[in-house]
């Protein structure tokens, strides 16, 4: 999927940037109005900042919704009511106030996208990763050997992140923006944590190696047995 993303702010914009990118969208980042209404290549949703340095964002957000239906998503920093409703007058489909995390971003983007393009085909049903786990993301439930398996919500998070690539190496860092928060600044002992209980309660179903100084990867068992 093809994001436009009108920001000027380079820290906000490059968290964004590596969020989306890390699952799967194609990122083009413009920094002011003019830059969004003139950018010729296709996309399908828009991250729009109201708080641009040439324009105010509303009048891109009305002159992007006067050119098309592509959908609209305002990230501000201006989190008054009269903005959030003007911004959905002119044709926003959502208003996400700063500061957020990219999760949150990414599920807005979903949930939009769901909206305008409602599905045909039968939805799919929970992920299988070997003979003994499997993780339903849409209702959030996690099953080993069939029986449903108690996560905290912060530890479905982190399973359903390392699980989307089994195998890869995810840095720390990587991790505690995509399941915390992407303005997370403490300690990541609460990583350790979480992995400790997943290894502890999906035990024989995967592996969590850690590589020190690094981070962690998620490995799927084949096979009924194993250890985590």
């Amino acid at each position: 999927m093809r994001v436009l993303l009108v920001e000027d702010d380079e820290p906000v914009a490059e968290s964004l940037r590596r969020g989306l990118k890390r699952y799967g969208f194609e990122v083009e980042w413009v920094t002011t109005g003019a830059a969004a209404l003139a950018h010729s290549a296709p996309y399908d949703v828009v991250l729009l900042d109201l708080g641009l340095p040439d324009t105010d964002g509303l009048d891109v957000c009305k002159a992007l919704r006067a050119r098309g239906d592509v959908p609209i998503i305002v990230i501000s920093a201006r989190s008054d009511e009269t903005d959030r409703v003007v911004g959905l007058e002119l044709g926003a489909d959502d208003y996400v106030s700063k500061p957020f995390g990219v999760r949150e971003v990414i599920a807005r983007i979903r949930a939009v996208m769901r909206r305008v393009q409602p599905r045909t085909e039968a939805p799919a049903g929970p992920d299988r990763y070997g003979p003994r786990l499997t993780v339903d993301r849409k209702a959030a439930r996690v099953h080993l050997d069939g029986v449903a398996v108690a996560l905290a919500p912060k530890e479905y998070d982190l399973l359903a992140f390392l699980t989307e690539e089994p195998g890869a190496l995810m840095s720390r860092e990587q991790i505690m923006e995509a399941v915390w928060d992407a303005n997370w600044f403490g300690p990541t002992k609460t990583l350790d944590v979480h992995v400790a209980a997943l290894r502890r309660k999906l035990a024989g179903a995967i592996t969590i190696e850690a590589v020190r100084g690094v981070g962690f990867r998620l490995l799927v068992h084949e096979d009924s047995g194993g250890t985590a």
